[in-house]
C-alpha cells in the first residue's frame, strides 16, 4: 500500500527541487518588465536576513524556464503548424499553464487562494473516489500522505538532532583533552569505559589532557598554561570553520533562525532559507559553534534544521510541493518537532508551536505535531545521546517538597527574569543595530574570532563557564546528595548531628570553604553570561538563545537558593520558617531555585508562558514543581512586558523589516481605511486594468511603467466599477504563454477580462481571454472601514492586499506593506524599515 502511494505522490527527480521554498515556476526575469526595482518596490532584490545583505537576483534553486515549460509550448505549436486543427482561444482556466498561481521571491502568498485549491483539489479527489477502485486509492493515499510525511519528518529530525548532541559532545570534551583508547568517546564515556578505579570523577587514567599529552605534566603552572592555550586554540579553530562555512556555502544558515520561520509561517517567502544546502551547513556549523564554547545553544537552530527537513520532504508529495499554504502546515509540525529533540519534550514542542511560531494551526496540525514530535522523540530516545537511557536532557530528583513561604523568593526571581529579559532585548538590539549600521558589520569573521577569543579567555580560568551551557545548568539543577564531590555541595558536617535528611537527600547545613569559593565563581560567572550573550546572538554563526538564557537565571536562582538554605538554618526560630522547618530538617532545595530561575529568565527574554511551564516540567521531570514554576513564567512576563511587549524574536523581525503582522500586538488608534490606502490625494491615480477596451500593447505597457504586484480590473475608467484583481505575474505569464501558443496574438490584439468577448472588426487580431486568472471575488472594504477591523481581516486571513470602494466604486488598495507602513508610524518609527510587502 505504502509503495502504491509512493508511486502516486514521489515524483522522480523531486530530488533537483528541494532547494526552494518556492513552487516550481519562472526564473525571475524571464519576463520583461515582471520587476522593476524601485524604492517602494514590493519585490526587492537585496535583502537583509539577519544583518547580511545578499544579492537574490539570481536563483539557483528555481528550475529553468525550459523546464517543462519549452516542450509543451513547442508541441502546441507543432500541432497548429502540422494543420491539425484552427487555433482556439486559449484561457489560463481552462489550460493550465506553467507559472501561473506562483509566487516570486520575497513576496507573500495568498492564503485564501492557496486554501481554495486545496478544497477544489480535495473535492476532485472525493468525487473521482466514487467511480473506481484506484481511484478510491488514490483518495486513501491522498488521505495517508499527511501522516507518512510526519513519520519521515519526525524521523529525519531525531536522527540529525542526536548526531548533533553527540558530535557537540565531544568537540567541546576535545578542548580539554583526548581519549587515549578511543578518541571518539568524550570525556564522561571514556571514564564510563575505564576499567580501572579514580578517585576524582572527571579525572580517569584513559583520558589525558593536553599538558598530559605534550609535556606529560598534569598539574603546575606550565601545564594550566599549555591547557589554557590549546583551549583558545579549538575554540577559535571551531568558530573560524563555522563562520567560514556560513559565509561561503549558506548565509542564510546563521542565527536563530525562529524569526524568518515565523516570517515564513506568516506567508512570507524566502527562497532557499529552507533548502538542502542550509540544512547540510546549519548541522555542521551549529556543532561546531555550539564546541566553540561561545555563549549560544542549539535548541532555536534544532527548530531551523527541522523545518529544513519537513520542506524538503515536502517535495516528495505533489499536495504539498504545489501549495504554500498546505507546505506551512507541516513547517508548523516541524517547528513543533525542533523543540521536541531539542529538548526531550514533545508536548512543549506542540505548545511552543501554537504559542510563539505558528500563525495558521488548525486542529488537523496539531494533531499531527503531536504525531511527528512523537516520533522525534522516539527516534532520539533511540539514538540515546546522552547516554543516561532517558529522554531529558536535565533530569532532577528532589526530595524535599516546596512550601507555600517559598513562593516570595519563586515571584523575585520572577522579577528578576522579565527585568533581564528587557535589559536583554534592549542591549541586544542595540548592538544588533550598530552591527548593521556600521563598518562592523562588514567583518562578520573578524568579529567570531574576536568574540570567540574573548569568550575563552574569560571563560577558562572559572569552571562554572569553561563547561558547556548543558553541563553548567544540570550542574545547577543538582540536589546535592552523600556521595556528590560537586564544588556548589561543599557544606560543613555539624559535629552534634549525624541526622543527614530523607532519603539520599542531605540536611540544611552550613556552607563551607568550598561553596562560598563556588558561589563567588557563580557570581562571577552570572555578570560574564549576562554581558557576552548580549554580544553573541546575532552572530554569523547558528546560535540559540535558550540554553544562555537558561543559564543566567539558573546562577541566579542557584544563588538565591543558597542564601535562603543558609538563612533558613541560622534563623529557623523566625516566623516565616517555624511550623514546616525545623533544625537538622531538608527544608530548602537551591536546585529547585535554579530551575524557577531558568525558566523565569527564558520566560523574560522569549515571553513565552505555557509552552515554557512545559518544557520546564518536561526537561527536568519535576513534574510536581509546576506551580513555582508558573508563579515565576507570569510574574517574568508581567515586568518584561511593562518594558516593552516584543519578545527577542519579535524584536529581530522588527529589525530586520520582515513583512510580519505581530498577533499579539493590539491596534489602538482610530483611522480609517480612507487614511491608509493608496493613492494618497498628492499622489497619481490608482493603476486599473479595464475589463476589455485595452490591448495586449497597453497591459504591456502599464506593467512595464509600474512596480505593482497586482492590479485591480475594473468595467471602465469612467466608472471605476470593481470587477476583479489579477496578480502582476499570473498577468504576465499569461500573455508571454498566450503569444507563443496561440495563433495570431500580437500587440494589438484585444484582452478582455469579461465572460464573452466583446464585438470586433472581421479583420482584427483574435483577441485574448483573461478571464481564468481574475480573481472574481477581491476582498474589499468601504472607506469608512476603521482601521482596526482592517488589520484583524489582514490577520485571520492572512490577505496580500485589500480592495477600497465607496457606493461600489475603486477608490484604492490596501497592501500588508502600507497596514505595517502605518503602524510604524503611529509608534513613531521609520515607516521605511519596513522591507518587503
Amino acid at each position: 500500500f505504502i509503495a502504491f502511494c509512493a508511486s502516486l505522490f514521489i515524483k522522480p527527480g523531486a530530488d533537483r527541487r528541494f532547494e526552494g521554498m518556492e513552487n516550481p515556476g519562472y526564473r525571475s526575469g524571464s519576463f520583461d518588465g515582471l520587476h522593476h526595482p524601485s524604492d517602494d518596490d514590493d519585490d526587492d532584490e537585496m535583502v537583509d536576513i539577519a544583518g547580511a545583505t545578499l544579492d537574490f537576483s539570481s536563483t539557483d534553486d528555481v528550475p529553468p524556464l525550459s523546464t517543462g515549460y519549452e516542450d509543451y509550448s513547442s508541441s502546441s505549436r507543432a500541432a497548429g503548424m502540422n494543420g491539425n486543427g484552427p487555433s482556439k482561444l486559449v484561457d489560463p482556466l481552462e489550460d493550465l499553464v506553467p507559472g501561473v498561481g506562483t509566487y516570486e521571491d520575497f513576496n507573500t502568498i495568498d492564503w485564501v487562494r492557496e486554501k481554495s485549491k486545496d478544497r477544489d483539489r480535495h473535492r476532485e479527489i472525493t468525487n473521482k473516489s466514487r467511480q473506481s477502485t484506484v481511484a478510491l486509492l488514490h483518495s486513501l493515499c491522498d488521505a495517508f500522505s499527511g501522516w507518512l510525511l510526519m513519520l519521515l519528518v519526525g524521523l529525519m529530525s531525531g536522527a540529525l538532532a542526536g548526531g548533533i548532541d553527540i558530535a557537540a559532545h565531544w568537540l567541546s570534551d576535545l578542548k580539554g583533552g583526548v581519549c587515549l583508547t578511543d578518541f571518539w568517546f568524550n570525556h564522561e564515556h571514556c571514564c564510563w569505559m575505564s576499567n580501572e578505579t579514580f578517585q576524582e570523577r572527571d579525572r580517569c587514567p584513559e583520558w589525558q589532557s593536553w599538558a598530559e599529552l605534550i609535556t606529560g605534566k598534569s598539574e603546575g603552572a606550565f601545564a594550566y598554561i599549555m591547557n589554557y592555550m590549546m583551549y583558545i586554540f579549538w575554540a577559535l579553530l571551531f568558530s573560524l570553520l563555522a563562520v567560514t562555512l556560513v559565509r561561503a556555502f549558506a548565509p542564510y544558515a546563521c542565527g536563530s533562525g525562529i524569526p524568518e520561520i515565523k516570517t515564513i509561517l506568516s506567508g512570507f517567502i524566502i527562497r532557499g532559507y529552507l533548502g538542502k544546502w542550509t540544512l547540510i551547513i546549519k548541522t555542521i556549523t551549529l556543532v561546531l559553534a555550539v564546541s566553540s564554547g561561545l555563549s549560544l545553544g542549539k535548541e532555536g537552530p534544532l527548530v531551523h534544521v527541522a523545518c529544513c527537513c519537513a520542506n524538503i520532504l515536502c517535495h516528495l508529495f505533489t499536495k504539498y510541493r504545489k501549495n504554500e499554504a498546505k507546505r506551512r502546515e507541516v513547517l508548523s509540525a516541524a517547528a513543533a518537532v525542533g523543540v521536541s529533540v531539542a529538548f526531550g519534550a514533545p508536548i512543549g514542542g506542540v505548545l511552543f508551536s501554537l504559542e510563539e511560531v505558528s500563525y495558521y494551526f488548525p486542529l488537523k496540525t496539531l494533531w499531527r505535531s503531536f504525531f511527528a514530535a512523537l516520533v522525534a522523540a522516539f527516534t532520539l530516545r533511540s539514538i540515546n545521546p546522552f547516554g543516561n537511557s532517558r529522554l531529558v536532557l536535565f533530569y532532577v530528583e528532589f526530595h524535599a517538597p516546596w512550601h507555600l513561604v517559598e513562593l516570595a523568593p519563586f515571584v523575585l526571581l520572577g522579577i528578576f527574569g522579565g527585568l533581564w529579559g528587557a535589559l536583554f532585548i534592549r542591549a541586544n538590539i542595540a548592538w544588533c543595530r550598530r552591527r548593521k549600521s556600521t563598518r562592523l558589520g562588514h567583518y562578520p569573521v573578524i568579529e567570531v574570532l574576536v568574540v570567540t577569543a574573548m569568550t575563552a579567555l574569560l571563560a577558562f580560568p572559572n569552571s562554572y563557564t569553561r563547561m558547556s551551557g548543558a553541563e553548567l545548568i544540570s550542574e545547577l539543577f543538582n540536589d546535592c546528595s552523600l556521595l556528590d564531590s560537586s564544588q556548589l555541595c561543599g557544606y560543613k558536617q555539624p559535629a552534634n548531628t549525624t541526622d543527614t535528611g530523607v532519603g539520599n537527600s542531605l540536611a540544611d547545613r552550613p556552607a563551607g570553604e568550598n561553596l562560598y569559593t563556588a558561589l563567588w565563581q557563580l557570581a562571577l560567572a552570572l555578570i560574564f553570561k549576562m554581558l557576552i550573550t548580549v554580544i553573541t546572538f546575532g552572530m554569523k554563526v547558528p546560535s540559540g538563545l535558550f540554553i544562555p538564557s537558561m543559564a543566567v537565571g539558573a546562577i541566579a536562582g542557584r544563588l538565591l537558593g543558597v542564601g535562603m538554605e543558609q538563612l533558613a538554618y541560622y534563623h529557623h526560630d523566625w516566623v516565616i520558617f517555624k511550623g514546616w522547618c525545623s533544625q537538622g530538617a531538608d527544608c530548602i532545595t537551591p536546585g529547585l531555585y535554579a530551575m524557577v530561575g531558568a525558566a523565569a529568565c527564558l520566560g523574560g527574554v522569549t515571553r513565552m508562558t505555557v509552552s515554557l511551564v512545559v518544557i520546564m516540567f518536561e526537561l527536568t521531570g519535576g513534574l510536581e514543581y509546576i506551580v513555582p514554576l508558573m508563579a515565576a513564567t507570569m510574574t517574568s512576563k508581567w515586568v518584561a512586558d511593562a518594558f516593552g511587549r516584543e519578545g527577542i524574536y519579535e524584536a529581530h523581525i522588527r529589525l530586520n523589516g520582515y513583512p510580519f503582522l505581530e498577533p499579539k500586538e493590539e491596534f489602538e488608534h482610530s483611522s480609517l481605511a480612507v487614511d491608509v490606502m493608496r493613492p494618497r490625494r498628492s499622489d497619481p491615480a490608482l493603476a486599473v486594468l479595464t475589463q476589455d477596451g485595452m490591448t495586449v500593447g497597453e497591459v504591456e505597457t502599464l506593467v512595464e511603467s509600474t512596480h505593482y504586484s497586482g492590479f485591480p480590473v475594473v468595467v471602465s475608467q469612467e466608472s471605476q466599477r470593481l470587477v476583479g484583481f489579477v496578480f502582476r505575474r499570473d498577468l504576465l505569464i499569461s500573455i508571454d504563454n498566450a503569444r507563443k501558443r496561440q495563433e495570431g496574438i500580437v500587440s494589438t490584439s484585444q484582452v478582455f477580462f469579461s465572460e464573452h468577448a466583446p464585438s470586433q472588426p472581421p479583420d482584427a487580431p483574435p483577441p485574448l481571454r483573461l478571464r481564468g486568472i481574475m480573481d472574481l471575488s477581491p476582498f474589499t472594504v468601504t472607506d469608512h472601514t476603521p482601521m482596526d477591523i482592517t488589520v484583524d481581516i489582514f490577520r485571520k486571513l492572512g490577505l496580500r492586499q485589500c480592495l477600497v470602494t465607496h457606493n461600489g466604486r475603486l477608490l484604492g488598495i490596501i497592501t500588508k506593506k502600507d497596514i505595517l507602513k502605518h503602524m510604524a508610524q503611529i509608534a513613531n518609527r521609520d515607516p521605511d524599515s519596513i522591507l518587503f510587502n
